[in-house]
């Protein structure tokens, strides 16, 4: 049922943007591609989907999106800020008019007290500022929390992007 709810969201994703004739970026950290994936199952993706950034080591980041080494040191990868970095990042290096950027711990390890099993940061970046940045904390397996997390951004770019300001 997710799958379907999924689809249908990215088929609503893909005619709004069409109809801005806005192009999306991604930079997915946690959900390793799924977003991207999720995106480009519908046909005609290609005209509204411009890139994605599979950026799960932190040198990937930095090599890629231009994610800050301090930043990364100082908050840490799983972080509001480098989910604001990433957002940027992807915006900056693709022809994109709108990223959406998702950073994580899925687990079933890598957990703490601050940021436990399930904490994912996501920020949406648009005219070069960060216009979405938000965290949540989803429960169950490792594909549980990745999936969850597709659905949530997917919904809120969405959002964003059937706002008449963006």
């Amino acid at each position: 049922m997710a799958h379907t709810l999924i689809q249908d969201i990215c088929l609503e994703l893909g005619n709004a943007l069409t109809k801005k004739k806005f192009r999306i970026a991604l930079a997915e950290s946690c959900t390793g591609g799924l977003v991207c994936q999720h995106l480009t199952n519908i046909p005609g993706s290609s005209f509204w989907f411009d890139r994605g950034f599979v950026t799960y080591s932190n040198e990937s980041k930095m090599e890629l999106l231009k994610v800050s080494q301090t930043s990364l040191t100082k908050f840490g990868a799983v972080s509001k800020e480098i989910a604001s970095e990433m957002a940027l990042g992807a915006l900056n290096a693709s022809h994109a008019d709108i990223a959406l950027s998702i950073t994580g711990i899925a687990g079933p390890s890598g957990g703490s007290i601050e940021k436990p099993i399930g904490t994912v940061f996501f920020a949406v970046a648009y005219q070069n500022k960060v216009i979405f940045s938000t965290s949540k904390i989803f429960p169950g397996s490792r594909e549980n929390i990745r999936e969850s997390s597709c659905l949530f951004a997917l919904n809120q770019v969405l959002a964003l992007t059937l706002n008449p300001q963006v």
